[in-house]
C-alpha cells in the first residue's frame, strides 16, 4: 500500500530552461554561446559536484567565469542562472490531490542551494510538500540507492511504501532499485492515472 508520494523537482513541478541562462551569460560575457555551454553545463562532473554539495556556489561560479575568461558579480551570475523555471500546472494539481487524500508528499532533488533557496522564494507550489530531500544537503545523487532510502525514511515509510516520480529513466531504475514503486513522468504523461495504477484513490 503506497503511504507517501515522492516526486522530482525539475520537469515534473516546475518546467525548467538552462538555455535562458547560458544565452543571457554569454550576452553579458560577450562570448559565444557554444562556448558558455560547454563551461557551465559541458562538464558534467562540475554540475554534478554542485549538486551534491562538494562545490560552494562561489566555487561553481568562479570555475566558469574563469573556463570562458568573464567577470560577472555574484548576484548577477545567479540571478541568471536561477531564473529558468516555470510551474508545471497539470503535475501541481495531481501532487495537490494527493496530499488531500491524507498522504505525505516529499521533494527528492538533485539541486544546489542557489537553485533551490530561489525556488523557495518564487514558488508557493514548493509548500504543498512535507519535507524536501535535497542533493546537496545529503551529498548523495540520484539515482544511488542510498537518497531513495533517505526519502523513505524522511516519509516515516519503508521503500516499498513509496511512489516516486521523476522526469529521467535512470533515476526511475534507480528508485525501482531500491524498492519504491516509479513513475516515469514525460510530457502529457497522466500522472493521476499512473499513480492510480499503483492503487492511489485521488
Amino acid at each position: 500500500m503506497i503511504r507517501a508520494v515522492i516526486s522530482d523537482l525539475g520537469k515534473v513541478v516546475l518546467w525548467f530552461d538552462n538555455a535562458i541562462f547560458l544565452r543571457q551569460l554569454a550576452e553579458r560575457a560577450g562570448r559565444p554561446f557554444a562556448d558558455v555551454k560547454a563551461a557551465a553545463h559541458g562538464d558534467i562532473g562540475l554540475l554534478q559536484r554542485f549538486d551534491a554539495g562538494a562545490v560552494t556556489p562561489a566555487g561553481f561560479r568562479d570555475e566558469v567565469l574563469a573556463r570562458i575568461g568573464a567577470d560577472v558579480p555574484y548576484d548577477e551570475f545567479y540571478r541568471m542562472y536561477n531564473d529558468i523555471f516555470t510551474p508545471n500546472p497539470a503535475a501541481i494539481e495531481v501532487l495537490a490531490r494527493v496530499k488531500a487524500a491524507g498522504l505525505k508528499l516529499l521533494l527528492l532533488s538533485n539541486t544546489d542551494p542557489e537553485r533551490f533557496g530561489f525556488v523557495r522564494r518564487r514558488f508557493p507550489e514548493v509548500g504543498l510538500f512535507d519535507a524536501f530531500v535535497l542533493s546537496y544537503e545529503l551529498k548523495l545523487l540520484k539515482p544511488d540507492p542510498a537518497i531513495y532510502r533517505a526519502a523513505a525514511r524522511a516519509a516515516g515509510c519503508a521503500p516499498a511504501e513509496c511512489a516516486f516520480i521523476d522526469d529521467m529513466e535512470e533515476n526511475v531504475a534507480g528508485a525501482a532499485a531500491a524498492g519504491l514503486s516509479a513513475v516515469l513522468y514525460r510530457p502529457g504523461t497522466d500522472l493521476a492515472a499512473e499513480l492510480k495504477k499503483l492503487g492511489l484513490r485521488l
